[in-house]
């Protein structure tokens, strides 16, 4: 059966798999197509499972040749390369927030234990905030997250802070500053701080900020029995928030303070 002469657009885009809109953005061809477009729409179809931008497909398209083609190619597989790339990077950030999230599922809620907390780089932000305040907590975030060209403040990583003066003077009422735990694979705008590896009394705990002031009692005993001291500032998150559910009798908070020998 011989096969018709001239095709419509819509009938090209079935046999190729493309959509009628590709197909009027590479060529302006009118709206019927004959036989002779077929080996232009295999390339086309080739290059678009390449995933070679539109633009450069219309490109060679109208600049068709050996050097073309190949120049095209090995620019797009140094872009997938770069993509590859962003993507083990992702797959990095996703491994650590789930493993941070099965963690704090399955600890022992409101026990304070000592731990050995490894290095950490953060940006910190000094700000006075008041822990009940949950609203200015939010809107703290929210500046911290917008300053951002990534999606950094997410899962567990914004926390607050109460200063060594006020651990050891038994002063839990306000914030003394705000920061953000970063992975080694974040992009981050601005200055950060490195912390060492150090001991630390840490405890986790059903509830938010609000909550906090009497862990802090809790933990400060709980470091003067020890012999310890506090040694620098306090790193509370709220590892499971409004970001993960609703229902607040599911929030769980971990409070961090490395600790000195008195």
């Amino acid at each position: 059966m011989a096969l018709p002469q001239l095709f419509s657009i819509g009938e090209m885009a079935k046999i190729f798999h493309l959509s009628v809109s590709s197909l009027r953005h590479y060529e302006a061809l009118g709206r019927y197509y004959s036989v002779r477009q077929f080996e232009p729409l295999n390339t086309i179809r080739y290059l678009r499972a390449m995933d070679m931008p539109l633009t450069e497909i219309a490109d060679f398209l109208q600049n068709r040749d050996v050097e073309t083609i190949e120049e095209k190619l090995r620019a797009q597989k140094a872009a997938v390369v770069q993509k590859q790339k962003e993507l083990k990077r992702i797959e990095r950030k996703l491994d650590a927030r789930l493993s941070q999230l099965q963690d704090v599922r399955h600890a022992p809620l409101g026990e304070i234990t000592l731990i050995h907390s490894p290095a950490l780089r953060l940006f910190w932000i000094d700000t006075a905030l008041t822990a009940p305040d949950y609203s200015a907590l939010e809107l703290s975030t929210s500046r911290l997250a917008a300053a951002q060209a990534e999606a950094l403040v997410f899962l567990g990583k914004v926390g607050f802070s109460v200063s060594q003066e006020h651990l050891n003077e038994g002063s839990f009422g306000q914030y003394d500053g705000e920061f953000l735990v970063l992975d080694e694979a974040d992009r981050f705008t601005g200055d950060v701080i490195d912390l060492p590896a150090s001991l630390c009394a840490c405890v986790r705990f059903r509830g938010h900020h609000a909550e906090s002031p009497a862990q802090y009692r809790r933990l400060m005993q709980f470091i003067r029995e020890e012999g310890y001291t506090a040694a620098g500032f306090s790193r509370e998150i709220t590892v499971i928030d409004y970001g993960f559910t609703p229902d607040t009798e599911k929030f769980v908070t971990e409070i961090m303070i490395p600790l000195q020998k008195v």
